[in-house]
C-alpha cells in the first residue's frame, strides 16, 4: 500500500520512512518493521538520536531469527545521489554482517526478546555512535503505528528519501564507520546468559524506569554472577504450575466428571435412562455432568521478599540472596501468589510488585544500596507499613527475608512484625561464623547457609534447590497458622545444635 498523499506532506512521517533508502536489511513481514518504531522512540527518550534506518536494521538483528530478515541493499546509492558515499554504505552493510554473526544476535533472535530489551541493547551499541554525529535531524519523527505503511514501500523509497534534507542520515553512516570496532566489541561482549534470563523471566517493568534498570543491569559487574546462579536453579522452579480446579461455570475445557453442573454439560449417556429413573437420579443428585476447568480461587496472601542490600551482603552473599529471591518470586508467581520485592540497608526501600507473573528482574539485578546498616530501624518501618497494609488489604502478608546471619534486631520488633505477618528467613553465615540470634523461635521457618557452601558451585545450587523444595512445608504451616489453632514453627537449628545446616547437608550429597 503506497504512503497516503496526506502523510507525504508531513516531514515527521516522510523523514523516518525515507531514511529506509539507506537500509541494508529487509524484514520478511511489515509487522517486524512496525516494532522498529517503538525501538526508535525508546532510543530518543533515552537521548540517543540516530536515524530510523539504523535502529531498524540493528534492532532487527537482535529481535528476530535470521530467516525472518534479509541482508540486502534496498535502494542503489547511485540512484539517490550518494555515488561518493558508496564505500560508506558498503561499510555499513559489512558492519551489519559482523553484528549478525555475533553470538548475542544469534541467540537473542531465538529468545523473542521484548521491545524494552531491544531498546537496551541498541542503547548500549549506538550510544557512542549518536555522540559522534555532528548534525541534528532536519525533521521530527512521528510515524503512525500502521503496518500498512511498510507494505510494498520499496518503489517509494527513492521519492521519500529526496523529500527532506538527509545530511543527518548520511553523517550517521560515517559516525558508525568511525566507531565500528567499538560497536562490534560491545556486541560481542553482550552477556548472552543475561539475555537468556530476561527471555525466561521478562524484565518485569514498563516505561522509562524499566529501561534505566535494564541499562544498569547490563552495566553492573555483579549482575553476571547473579544471572549464572539464577540459571542454575531456575529449571527446577519453572516446573511449578498452578493446578486447575473443577467448576460448573460454562468456560474453559472439561476436566472430569461430577454430580453438579448445567444442562449443556450433562453426560449424554444419562439420557438413556427411562423417565422415572432419570427423575429419581435428578432428585437424588446422581446425574453425572462433565466438570469444567477453572482457575484456583484468588489467594488471600501477599508475599513480600525482603532482600538485604547492605555492605555486609557483597560478593557471594549478594549473589545467593538475589538469586534465591528471583527463584522464590518466580516459584510463587507460578503458583498463583501475589509477589512484591523490597530492598533494605539502613532503611526500607520502595515496594516493587511482580505484575502479571513478570518478575522485576532488571530491578533485582541492578539495585545498589549505599546507606549503611540499621536492622532495628528497618523492622520498625516494616511493622508500621504492615500495620497500614492490614487496614488497606485483607490479604495476609508473608515476609521472606534474605539476609546476613548478623541481623541483630530487638526481639520485640521481630515480635511486632510476627504479629502482623508470617516470617521465613534465609540466613547466610560469614566465614567461620555461626547463627546466634534470640528471635529465631518467632520465625515460621528459617534456613542457614554457611560460607563453605557458597564457595562451591554444586553445593550452592543444591542448597538453593533444597530451600525452594522445603518452602512447600512453609506454605502448609501458614495455612495451619491461619486456622484457629496455631501450630509450632518449623525450625532448622544451627550446626552447633544439631549439625543439620544446609552447608553440611550439601557436602554430604
Amino acid at each position: 500500500m503506497p504512503v497516503p498523499d496526506a502523510l507525504l506532506r508531513s516531514p515527521a512521517v516522510v523523514g523516518p520512512l525515507g531514511s529506509l533508502a539507506l537500509s541494508q536489511l529487509r524484514p520478511a513481514a511489515p509487522t517486524l518493521a512496525l516494532r522498529a518504531l517503538r525501538w526508535h522512540e525508546g532510543l530518543t527518550r533515552l537521548g540517543i538520536v540516530v536515524p530510523f534506518y539504523m535502529s531498524h536494521d540493528i534492532g532487527m538483528l537482535f529481535a528476530a531469527p535470521a530467516e525472518q530478515h534479509e541482508l540486502v541493499t534496498r535502494v542503489d546509492p547511485n540512484r539517490i545521489g550518494l555515488t561518493d558515499q558508496a564505500p560508506t554504505v558498503a561499510a555499513y552493510r559489512s558492519i551489519l554482517a559482523e553484528l549478525r554473526d555475533c553470538e548475542a544476535a544469534r541467540q537473542s533472535g531465538q529468545l523473542r526478546l521484548t521491545d524494552d530489551l531491544i531498546i537496551t541493547v541498541l542503547a548500549r551499541l549506538l550510544g557512542a555512535v549518536a555522540a559522534q554525529i555532528p548534525k541534528r535531524p532536519a525533521y521530527p519523527s512521528v510515524i503512525p503505528v500502521d503496518a500498512a505503511l511498510f507494505e510494498r514501500i520499496e518503489p517509494q523509497l527513492e521519492t521519500l528519501y529526496r523529500s527532506v534534507d538527509r545530511s543527518f542520515d548520511v553523517a550517521a553512516l560515517a559516525a558508525l564507520s568511525a566507531t565500528r570496532l567499538f560497536v562490534v566489541t560491545l556486541a560481542d561482549a553482550l552477556d548472552t546468559d543475561t539475555l537468556h534470563l530476561f527471555g525466561m523471566l521478562g524484565s518485569g517493568g514498563a516505561g522509562d524506569m524499566s529501561l534505566v534498570d535494564l541499562l544498569a543491569a547490563f552495566a553492573s559487574p555483579e549482575a553476571n554472577d547473579i544471572v549464572n546462579f539464577s540459571l542454575e536453579i531456575l529449571p527446577s522452579v519453572l516446573e511449578t504450575k498452578t493446578r486447575a480446579a473443577a467448576g460448573t461455570t460454562a468456560a474453559f475445557g472439561y476436566s472430569g466428571i461430577g454430580t453438579r453442573g448445567s444442562v449443556d454439560s450433562l453426560v449424554l449417556s444419562e439420557l438413556a435412562w427411562d423417565d422415572l429413573e432419570l427423575a429419581r437420579r435428578l432428585i437424588d443428585n446422581e446425574v453425572l455432568y462433565y466438570a469444567r476447568e477453572q482457575s484456583r480461587d484468588e489467594q488471600r496472601r501477599i508475599h513480600i521478599l525482603l532482600i538485604d542490600a547492605s555492605a555486609s551482603m557483597r560478593g557471594d552473599r549478594q549473589t545467593f540472596a538475589r538469586g534465591m529471591a528471583l527463584a522464590t518470586g518466580k516459584k510463587l508467581a507460578l503458583e498463583g501468589e501475589d509477589v512484591a520485592f523490597r530492598f533494605f540497608d539502613s532503611r526500607l526501600y520502595e515496594l516493587t510488585r511482580a505484575k502479571n507473573g513478570q518478575i522485576p528482574t532488571a530491578y533485582l539485578l541492578s539495585f545498589k544500596g549505599e546507606r549503611g546498616r540499621n536492622p532495628a530501624r528497618v523492622f520498625a518501618e516494616l511493622a508500621t507499613e504492615l500495620e497500614i497494609l492490614k487496614h488497606r488489604d485483607a490479604r495476609a502478608p508473608v515476609v521472606h527475608l534474605f539476609t546476613h546471619a548478623a541481623l541483630y534486631v530487638p526481639r520485640e520488633l521481630v515480635e511486632a512484625v510476627r504479629n502482623l505477618a508470617h516470617i521465613a528467613a534465609v540466613f547466610i553465615l560469614p566465614s567461620g561464623g555461626k547463627l546466634d540470634l534470640d528471635y529465631l523461635d518467632l520465625l515460621n521457618a528459617h534456613w542457614v547457609v554457611d560460607h563453605d557452601t557458597l564457595q562451591k558451585s554444586d553445593a550452592r545450587s543444591n542448597a538453593a534447590k533444597s530451600i525452594l523444595g522445603e518452602s512447600k512445608g512453609l506454605r502448609q504451616q501458614i495455612q495451619a497458622d491461619e486456622a484457629p489453632a496455631r501450630t509450632a514453627s518449623v525450625e532448622c537449628k544451627p550446626r552447633s545444635e544439631c549439625g543439620q545446616t544446609i552447608g553440611t547437608w550439601a557436602r554430604l550429597q
